[in-house]
């Protein structure tokens, strides 16, 4: 298969001239377990860190990350672009460009300053103008109120799996109460009960995330207005995020979802938005507030509907849902791996093509972590952490046969064979030497 791949050029310290063209094994298969092959400058940009395809024509969009722009280059053969119009200001350090399923749009974010910015694209896929969307807030800041959808990790049908997964990271009893104050107590329980109770009755159970009697723990416990017994209480990877003193807004990635709605992280504010989005500009519907510190980075859209968020910060993977009201919320989250790193910070998400796996690179141990997707896909498992083979895995994308990493610090792309049974990475078959990737695009 044929792959661009999106680079850090000088203007960011690196070494790429622009885009680059490479193949895995034969350049006309779907597969890519095969030898990899660097073909060569497809086009000169500068720092092209992330890449998108129109979805009609052969068009590539680059997120020119030093520039703060995004660039359009129209394909020219089989492994050439070529600049298309003009490119267009999207703001400091935009790090990620995603295009609208009908190519009537795309979505740009600016992690510098925390800006998300809608282009209207042409017919033949030039860009067309560019407009912000509202700026974010800061629901932690001082006097405000965390935005109330936090809580959905213990409302009324959810939680269960989170409760046990808490306590087998070591929660104590005071952190419990805390998520589940202001519940009704149930007959089995009480909202101030101890541990060892609460461990009891899930020990009881063969199957103790339906037990009925923790069911009752989660059953009316809505939050009082304006609290969110996750916010700094609970952590679910068992490191503490570093909260920085000063909180500055980092939109970092765009997903567009079913229904016209098109999601946003902020990794600054702790808040994946969701917007409305059309030919002529973008309007924001709603917010959910993450755990503060966490840090939500990178979104991967399920086909069950749920939409995953893996935090840089804490090393978790989120799983939200939408709602009867169409508003969405948080429904569970999970450590990405118990062998996490102090110092580890996550980078991409992303699934299997049945989405039955999610794999989340972790930079510093430089390893992926799998995760099995169970339930209707608002449950997480850990199943491994694999060697990634480079340093600072920067992103990687599932091929079928094949995952195939980015490695931004040891300037290479590895290829590893990826078991189609446990969805668990093997060891590296392939390296590509390749000057500071940070992004690897298939070829449709």
């Amino acid at each position: 298969m044929r792959f661009w791949i999106g680079a850090r050029g000088s203007d960011m310290k690196g070494e790429a001239r622009g885009i680059a063209a490479a193949t895995a094994g034969d350049a006309d298969s779907p597969l890519a377990s095969g030898s990899l092959a660097l073909v060569g400058d497809a086009v000169t940009a500068p720092s092209p860190t992330w890449l998108a395809a129109h979805p009609r024509h052969e068009v590539v969009y680059a997120a020119l990350e030093k520039q703060g722009r995004v660039g359009a280059f129209r394909r020219t053969g089989e492994a050439t672009l070529t600049p298309l119009g003009e490119t267009v200001a999207t703001g400091d350090a935009t790090c990620h460009v995603s295009v609208a399923p009908d190519g009537s749009h795309l979505i740009a974010t600016s992690w510098g300053e925390g800006i998300v910015t809608h282009i209207a694209l042409a017919a033949d896929g030039r860009l067309g103008t560019g407009v912000q969307g509202d700026p974010s807030e800061d629901p932690y800041a001082s006097g405000a109120k965390p935005a109330p959808d936090a809580a959905a990790l213990v409302a009324e049908d959810g939680g269960i799996a989170d409760l046990r997964s808490l306590i087998d990271r070591g929660a104590d009893a005071s952190q419990l109460a805390a998520m589940l104050a202001g519940s009704t107590p149930s007959p089995a329980i009480g909202a101030d009960a101890g541990l060892d109770e609460i461990m009891a009755i899930l020990g009881q159970s063969q199957n103790p995330y339906d037990d009925p009697a923790v069911r009752d723990i989660l059953r009316g416990s809505a939050p009082r207005e304006g609290q969110n017994p996750l916010a700094g209480a609970i952590d679910l990877s068992g490191k503490a995020p570093e909260v920085p003193a000063e909180r500055v807004p980092r939109a970092h990635c765009s997903v567009f979802l079913p229904g016209g709605l098109v999601a946003t992280t902020d990794l600054g504010y702790d808040l994946v938005r969701f917007w409305r989005t059309g030919p002529r500009g973008i309007r924001l519907d709603h917010e959910v507030a993450l755990p503060i510190g966490t840090g939500p980075r990178h979104l991967s859209l399920h086909p069950s509907g749920h939409l995953h968020a893996v935090t840089e910060f804490s090393c978790e993977v989120y799983v939200l849902r939408a709602g009867p009201d169409g508003r969405w919320v948080l429904r569970s989250g999970i450590a990405a791996s118990r062998g996490a790193l102090p110092g580890d910070t996550a980078a991409e998400l992303t699934r299997s093509r049945d989405g039955e796996f999610l794999y989340a690179g972790l930079r510093g141990s430089d390893t992926i972590a799998v995760l099995r997707v169970r339930g209707e896909g608002d449950r997480l498992e850990p199943v491994a952490l694999a060697e990634s083979g480079i340093r600072t895995p920067r992103h990687h994308v599932v091929i079928r046969d094949a995952l195939l990493v980015a490695g931004q610090g040891s300037h290479e792309i590895a290829s590893l064979a990826l078991d189609q049974r446990t969805g668990i990475p093997g060891r590296v078959r392939h390296r590509l030497s390749t000057p500071s990737p940070q992004h690897i695009l298939p070829v449709r």
